[in-house]
Formats: structure tokens, C-alpha cells, sequence
């Protein structure tokens, strides 16, 4: 790693003697109760894991598809965990799936995908994970103590600004946190949570609760950051005449291994150097990437704390491609899809989806 680049976590190294350390199980059995029928919830596809250290065990919530019936390929929500963040073992039933609920509206039938986590001091947890009802995918928020009883919340922007960004096609929810010990704790800038979220382009958003979300937008004459605002800023009033708008603070780059999209992946870190932001990166040249249309790789963000819209820099190469086997052959190809990570026995644990298909794992030194 070159000094440009010593804000970086890692390097990270692949764990060849457990990957892929999460597959398809076929054995596993779930009464759905939109179906009121049984069937292998897991026994598709796993993939694109959350993270999180508790009790001094890793717990993964990973995404699971189904291939069963007329609605073959719903999302659902399971539960693993490990005792040292290689081997996992899972939970029979998946913990956050489509119900005949009010939320039924916005996950079914697609269901409920790709889950980010963050903890609190109290000893809560909050899930942001994508309902798709297979029109509009909404970022939403489930709530929970344990890790496997959750209360939904429902779409995270659908309050915010009476309702303006309420049907928003919306993904990829990072929060930053500070790290302390094994844990990471969601933490106030400018006196609010910070969010980074989106799909081929990267948002940001704020909150007081950690529940009810607002996307940070922007003077309409201009993308520069120093214009941007949350709701605790005067200018941002429901009635006020100022031209505000949605804009990305981060975007594709042409001719780079992110040039078609980016995407937010685990929380991001609050360091001593600024905001580190791992992001995933699909590039769309087949020329540089082996003959392949497109890949999915990661890259890493530093951001500056003082001004959570102003990225300070950028890496210029994937810190992480796929090359394996797994994550070159699967549902969606060649694929490295990083969603979790934790702190765990001194070495950072980044867990990630291999070709939509499988999970991995790939773990780095602490600095």
C-alpha cells in the first residue's frame, strides 16, 4: 500500500481454506406465510451478507433466494454465525422475510435483499436492507435485540419532506460509525447520523433516530458540496423557496473499474484520517476485464468528516476482484459484492457475495 493510499483499511487477503464459507442448502425448510406453503428458502442462491461481532461470535444476516413454484427467486433474510469468522453454521429458517403485513405492499414479491447492519450501546440493532416488490426497490429499516426478532419500520425515506423521495428507487444503506474495541457505533456528525446510500450513484443522508431518514440535497445551482444541506440546517424548511435537489457527491468514472456503477458497501468508518467508505464498483469494458461485459469489484472512499458530502479521495484500482472459480461463475458474474465487515480477534473480517450465487470471506491486520 503506497503512502497516497495509507488511509486505506486492509490490505485484505482472501481466506482460500474456508471459501466460500456460506452456500446454497436445500435442506432447510420454511413455512412462507404469503405462499402458506413450505419450501427451500435457501436453496437457490446465498448471498450479500451483513456483519456484526456479538458475544464474541459473527453473526452474518445474509440474503437467500428460493426456487420453488410461481414466485421462485424471493428474497429472504437468514442468520448464521461462527466462532472464528470463517465457518459459519445457519439457523434453519430465515429471520426477516415477506409477511401478510403492512410492509407486504413494498417487499412481495421480490422480498427482502441485501442487508447493512449497525449496532447501538444500548444493545439494538438496526438492519437496513432493500424491500423490492418487483416495480420499486425502497432502503428500509428493521429493528431488533437479538438478531433474529425484528420490527420493520418500513421504507427509511418515506416521511421525510412530506413524502418527496417516498417512492425513490433506493439501495445500500452505509452508516457511519466509530469504532470502539470489536464494535462499530453509529456516531453524530453536525450533530446528526450520517448515511451513504445509492445505486450507481452515491447519496448521502441524515437522521436523528436512526430509524426516519432524509436524503442530503443541494442548492439547485449547483453540485458543488459546500452547498449541500440536511433537515438541521435553516435552509432546509418544507416551505422554503430555495431550489433544492438531489445530487450524487460520488459518481461513476469513465473508463475506471466503477465506470458503470457505485454502490455503497459495509458501514462506513470514522478514522483518524477521515471517513472510509468501502464501495462496491461495476466496470463495463470488456477489454480490460478479461472479455467479460462487466464486474463487480471493490474500491475504498476517504471522506472528510467536517463536510460528510466532500470526498477528499479516491482509489484508482479495485482493492478486491473476483478470480475464483465462485465468484466467477454463478447467478450474476464475475461478482465480488462487499456487504459486511467486522473487527473480530484483531483482524478486520470483510464478507461478500461471490456471483449473487455464494458468500465469502476475506480478512485483513488492524492497523
Amino acid at each position: 500500500m503506497t503512502k497516497e493510499y495509507s488511509w486505506m483499511l486492509g490490505p485484505f487477503e482472501k481466506a482460500a481454506e474456508a471459501n466460500p464459507c456460506l452456500v446454497p442448502n436445500a435442506v432447510s425448510r420454511f413455512f412462507c406465510p404469503v405462499q402458506e406453503k413450505e419450501l427451500g428458502w435457501e436453496a437457490k442462491d446465498v448471498f450479500n451478507p451483513a456483519a456484526v461481532v456479538k458475544d464474541d461470535r459473527v453473526y452474518l444476516l445474509y440474503r437467500a433466494e428460493d426456487h420453488e413454484g410461481k414466485y421462485a427467486g424471493t428474497s429472504r433474510i437468514g442468520l448464521a454465525v461462527s466462532d472464528d469468522g470463517l465457518h459459519f453454521t445457519t439457523m434453519p429458517e430465515p429471520v426477516l422475510y415477506p409477511e401478510k403485513d403492512e410492509f407486504s405492499v413494498y417487499e412481495w414479491e421480490g422480498g427482502c435483499e441485501d442487508p447493512r447492519i449497525v449496532e447501538t450501546k444500548d444493545g439494538r440493532y438496526f438492519l437496513y436492507y432493500t424491500s423490492y416488490n418487483g416495480k420499486v426497490a425502497l432502503l428500509c429499516c428493521a429493528e431488533s435485540t437479538d438478531l433474529v426478532h425484528w420490527e420493520k419500520h418500513g421504507p427509511i425515506f418515506k416521511d421525510a419532506m412530506n413524502g418527496k423521495y417516498k417512492n425513490l428507487w433506493s439501495k445500500s444503506g452505509a452508516v457511519v460509525c466509530r469504532q470502539e474495541g470489536d464494535h462499530f457505533y453509529p456516531v453524530k456528525l453536525k450533530e446528526t447520523y450520517w448515511m451513504y446510500w445509492g445505486e450507481s450513484d452515491i447519496y448521502a443522508a441524515t437522521s436523528d433516530d436512526l430509524i426516519h431518514w432524509t436524503p442530503v440535497e443541494f442548492l439547485a445551482d449547483g453540485a458543488d458540496p459546500s452547498h449541500s444541506f440536511s433537515q438541521h440546517d435553516s435552509r432546509c424548511k418544507d416551505n422554503d423557496e430555495v431550489a433544492r435537489v438531489l445530487l450524487p457527491i460520488i459518481r461513476p468514472r469513465v473508463g475506471n473499474y466503477d465506470e458503470f456503477l457505485c454502490e455503497p458497501g459495509p458501514q462506513a468508518i470514522l478514522t483518524d484520517a477521515g471517513i472510509v467508505l468501502i464501495y462496491n464498483g461495476k466496470g463495463d469494458n470488456p477489454e480490460r476485464l478479461g472479455g467479460h461485459d462487466t464486474m463487480y469489484q471493490g474500491g475504498q472512499l476517504l471522506i472528510d468528516p467536517e463536510n460528510p458530502t466532500c470526498l477528499i479521495a479516491r482509489t484508482t484500482h479495485p482493492f478486491i476482484s473476483p478470480s475464483e472459480s465462485f465468484e466467477l461463475e454463478g447467478q450474476v458474474m464475475p461478482t465480488c459484492f462487499l456487504e459486511g465487515l467486522v473487527s473480530f480477534h484483531g483482524r478486520y473480517y470483510m464478507y461478500y457475495g461471490t456471483a449473487d450465487s455464494k458468500v465469502a470471506v476475506a480478512s485483513a491486520p488492524q492497523k
